[in-house]
């Protein structure tokens, strides 16, 4: 490549690179006017004077002004791990093309302006990424002489942010095997004990037998040697039976705790493991965040989707971004819509390009735009910011309307349809006590009771399916059942005479099920999950969707602290023991962000199926290595015990 044929002084002012970040540029002229369009490009090489820039494209006549030693270029550099890109201005030294890729350029830029905070930033990330290469080669020849003197062979032999991941995975899974081994070893354990307690309940008998014989014998000078014999003989028989077995319950309670011993080991790696991909897929969604719009790419490796940003992906983005206290990032992509996205009336668009901010779908409905407005509130009550308080009760506004529609107080989809889900009410019932707890304006506290009347009604049957999926519509959805536990709450269910144990139950008995995953290094495993609907009623056979699997965990952990707040010890341990079980099995699913600007960070796929089914009316994504923020972001709420449908 053209980097290579760098003169002798090009090569002693920049230090290589091992990967790339992304950089922003626009023209700047000597009156000081900057060029409206911003250039995207790719770091290629950084020095502390400067650094060079690989861009897939320049506009016609372009290089032109590249050329022109007036003209300067603002640059907007994104470095990885931090929250705001460094910006400076820069003069252009060289310009080259690359050969055999038209239209791909190479430019040689020294800075003029920069500030020396970002400058050190930068040469601290380019020289991390060079010496990290040196310290995962290390680790993994490490890991190998481990691996070859505790009998394992380690297939995973990556770098990076790919070595985590596949990590984790293989800790998970030995982790099940050991778990799974314990009980087999138990369950033998028990075996041999009441074994040896049979064999001493029939040596106690025949010890009595003959010592009962022996005592006749002795009164009544009766000789009965031979029957003394035989239970002499049976005797020594069984003690030695007993001894035998004595023996192999030693050998199994040994093994029982080596085995324990390693599990412990084991899961004390599992949950570093675990930290260290929860970290990655933080880092996964703040690097998907498009600089210019705020907007983050719902699926990342689905090429029909790969512009397209749904806002109900946006909303579960912006609550992680203020729930790790990032509020600059989540105040660039909650400004895009209270400041600049095109509406219908009041109500936003189903989704918007991330690029250019155009609305990708002309569709409006009541849940995603309620999604938005729980965004704008978690926003409000963690910084204390009434900034997007308006935006917030125009959306409650929009909803308002739709209930004033229907005599019982139930949303619809939305203005244009006509159909009522569980879903969109339960997100109307959390909103509604969230804007009433943020204004004390009783008109929210009364539109919630309007909505909790009208799900009490239409969609929660005590005899039959706890929850349906709407109006006129008993098909099993699980994040109905979730949401029920998040939005409602374990007392509030049972006030309205409904089971939160029974509700969660009903999902486990019928959603829960265990599918092969093929991960994307063609390994299959077995993954424990939920899926979309009841799995054995779909064609297409179990799914496991790891947003709605996430969802569950949470309303898991939601349910456990209500019972030990109650002091039902033992019950919130089981739903604990849940909790933690499905959060080990979304770590199998976890995978290395696909594209170039990931950087391999950890990702959720949408569903362990492309192009599934789901049983509502749409199918999964394609491809099978597509990153999914409705899957990532949840899982991250759940582990962190965040419930995006409360304030509390």
């Amino acid at each position: 490549m053209e980097k290579d044929n760098l003169s002798g002084k090009e090569r002693r002012k920049y230090l290589r690179l091992d990967s790339v970040f992304p950089v922003g540029f626009k023209l700047v002229y000597p009156d000081g006017k900057e060029d409206v369009e911003m250039i995207q490009g790719f770091t290629s090489n950084v020095g502390k004077g400067g650094i060079c820039i690989e861009v897939n494209h320049l506009p016609s006549g372009y290089t032109d002004g590249l050329k022109n030693p007036d003209i300067r270029l603002a640059l907007d550099i994104e470095i990885p791990l931090h929250a705001l890109p460094a910006r400076a201005l820069v003069k252009v030294s060289w310009v080259k093309p690359v050969p055999d890729f038209p239209g791909r350029f190479m430019l040689g830029v020294e800075y003029n302006q920069i500030n020396p905070k970002h400058n050190h930033k930068i040469m601290h990330f380019a020289w991390g990424k060079r010496y990290f290469p040196r310290i995962a080669i290390i680790t993994i020849a490490f890991l190998i002489i481990l691996a070859l003197v505790n009998g394992y062979f380690n297939m995973l032999l990556i770098k990076g942010n790919k070595v985590l991941v596949n990590q984790l995975v293989q800790i998970v899974q030995e982790s099940s095997i050991a778990k799974q081994k314990i009980k087999l070893i138990s369950k033998e354990r028990e075996d041999l004990a009441v074994k040896i307690n049979a064999l001493q309940v029939r040596l106690k008998e025949l010890e009595d037998e003959k010592s009962g014989l022996l005592e006749l014998l002795r009164k009544e000078d009766v000789d009965d040697s031979e029957r003394i014999k035989n239970l002499s003989d049976q005797i020594t028989k069984l003690q030695a039976e007993k001894v035998g077995i004595q023996d192999a319950l030693i050998k199994v309670q040994h093994e029982e705790s080596a085995v324990t011993e390693d599990l412990l080991r084991l899961d004390k790696r599992q949950v570093e493991l675990t930290q260290q991909n929860l970290d990655k897929m933080y880092q996964w969604l703040k690097i998907h965040q498009n600089p210019r719009t705020g907007l983050v790419m719902s699926f990342e490796g689905d090429g029909d989707l790969a512009d397209s940003g749904f806002i109900y992906d946006q909303a579960l983005a912006a609550q992680v971004y203020t729930y790790f206290g990032d509020t600059e990032r989540a105040k660039k992509l909650l400004d895009f819509f209270a400041r600049k996205a095109k509406r219908k009336d009041k109500a936003f668009f189903n989704a918007y390009y991330v690029f250019d901010a155009a609305p990708a779908e002309y569709t409006v409905h009541s849940g995603p735009n309620i999604w938005l407005g729980l965004a704008f509130l978690h926003y409000l009550h963690k910084t204390k910011d009434n900034s997007y308080l308006k935006p917030a009760e125009e959306i409650a506004d929009f909803i308002l309307s739709l209930q004033a529609q229907d005599a019982e107080g139930g949303i619809r989809g939305g203005p244009s349809v006509e159909w009522f889900a569980t879903e969109h009410n339960l997100d109307a019932y959390a909103f509604f006590d969230m804007l009433f707890k943020v204004t004390s304006n009783e008109k929210y506290s009364a539109a919630r009771d309007k909505v909790l009347f009208w799900l009490v009604k239409h969609t929660y049957d005590r005899q039959n399916i706890p929850v349906k999926r709407g109006k006129g519509d008993s098909t099993i959805a699980t994040d109905t059942y979730a949401w029920s536990l998040a939005a409602l709450g374990p007392q509030k269910l049972e006030e309205i005479g409904m089971s939160p144990d029974r509700i969660l139950e009903f999902a486990e008995d019928n959603c829960a099920v265990e599918v092969e995953y093929t991960r994307p290094n063609k390994e299959k495993i077995m993954v424990k999950g939920f899926d979309f609907a009841a799995g054995r009623n779909v064609a297409r056979g179990g799914v496991v969707s790891s947003e709605w699997t996430a969802q569950m965990v949470l309303s898991y952990k939601i349910l456990a602290d209500y019972y030990y707040k109650r002091s039902m010890v033992a019950k919130a341990r089981v739903y604990e023991g849940k909790a933690n079980e499905y959060i080990s099995e979304l770590s199998k699913m976890i995978i290395s962000s696909p594209s170039s600007s990931g950087q391999g960070e950890s990702c959720l796929p949408y569903a362990t199926q492309e192009q599934a089914d789901t049983g509502h009316g749409w199918v999964t994504p394609k491809g099978k290595s597509t990153g999914s923020v409705s899957g990532t972001a949840y899982t991250l709420f759940a582990y962190y015990k965040f419930n995006p449908l409360s304030l509390d």
